[in-house]
């Protein structure tokens, strides 16, 4: 099964550094405020999903969502967390560690989309 989103070794490993002094955790890719359109990591517990948020998938063991208009625009590429050197949103966790996650993307090949198309959709969180 192809994945709509997936993580770097290296992003990968920030997140764990991130789960071991934070608990678990969430990200959500949005399109608007504060950083654009970087991936946002935050304490599961410190951010409400609405029902405007669908669940894209987990990476690094931490859910993933996005915002339905921003899926509508990305559902075609697959997302690929990153981290570089940086400093992104004082909002998002890896932020004091002088790192920034940032998406890539890669737009689906015909298989893909005709997997994906004969999977379940995406779920819209509650």
């Amino acid at each position: 099964m192809v994945n709509r989103v997936e993580i770097t070794d290296k992003a990968a490993q920030v997140v764990g550094s991130l789960k071991a002094q934070h608990g678990a955790l969430l990200f959500h890719q949005s399109g608007g405020c504060c950083d654009g359109s970087a991936p946002m990591c935050y304490p599961a517990n410190e951010f409400r999903v609405g029902p405007q948020d669908v669940l894209l998938g987990e990476i690094a063991g931490c859910n993933f969502y996005i915002g339905a208009a921003q899926f509508e625009y990305w559902q075609h590429t697959q997302l690929i967390i990153d981290v570089v050197p940086g400093r992104g949103s004082g909002f998002s966790l890896e932020a004091p560690e002088g790192v920034r996650f940032l998406t890539r993307s890669r737009v689906f090949t015909d298989d893909e989309v005709n997997e994906l198309a004969a999977a379940p959709p995406p779920v819209r969180a509650a």
